[in-house]
């Protein structure tokens, strides 16, 4: 039985395209060593897919500086767009992936909560941009990831209905808004033992069977 051919496929990039938490953990665990805390697995958990607004209450709670959230944010950008320009790699199966959506003639794009200019280098960093004709960042929407936005906004650029689109996430704040939005959606958490609860299908990594068959790229006997 052939594989229903979706109207496009939108990644999500952090975590789930590009290898960029590690980017923002190195910049995380900086900031707050700066501010006299220190960075732990749990924070990274808390934070994981959080928008710029949410992300701002959460630090300033972790490191107690009430009202500081958006000047510490602000630093921790600057410190992330350091850590961006090195270090950046491609998601196990990623590329594949690109290239036989791009080979199938399914369109694709990505949809990410960090702002433009963090999107922009690290697509550059890793040497992909040029696979990408269509990105949308957290900065460009009204809403950010779980709200749908950012999803509608990927979905119509590409000239898709979303109801006919698949959306894949690493957590369940972007899996939330790729739901939101009315896509399939594919969970791949970045953390194993996350779970995704808005995910229809949950694979462990790009490269496996169940994601290129979501995606309508084999074929499927029985």
């Amino acid at each position: 039985m052939a594989a229903v051919t979706p109207a496009a496929i939108v990644f999500d990039n952090d975590g789930l395209l590009l290898d960029t938490e590690e980017a923002w953990t190195r910049a995380e665990t900086t900031l707050f060593a700066r501010h006299g805390g220190t960075f732990t697995a749990e924070h990274k958990r808390d934070l994981i897919g959080s928008s710029h607004t949410v992300a701002a209450g959460r630090i300033e709670a972790m490191l107690g500086l009430p009202g500081r959230g958006l000047e510490l944010m602000d630093e921790l950008a600057a410190l992330v767009l350091e850590e961006a320009l090195h270090d950046i790699e491609p998601r196990p199966g990623a590329i594949d992936l690109v290239h036989a959506l791009r080979d199938a003639g399914i369109p694709y794009a990505v949809a990410s909560n960090s702002p433009r200019a963090f999107v922009d280098r690290v697509l550059r960093t890793a040497g992909v941009d040029a696979l990408f004709a269509v990105t949308v960042a957290g900065d460009e929407v009204q809403h950010p990831k779980p709200a749908p936005d950012i999803y509608l906004e990927a979905c119509r650029r590409l000239g898709a209905d979303p109801a006919a689109c698949v959306g894949l996430e690493d957590s369940p704040t972007g899996a939330a808004s790729a739901r939101a939005a009315g896509l399939t959606v594919i969970g791949v958490p970045y953390l194993p033992d996350m779970a995704i609860p808005d995910a229809d299908v949950l694979a462990t990594s790009l490269a496996d069977a169940v994601v290129h068959e979501t995606c309508g790229l084999v074929v499927s006997g029985r």
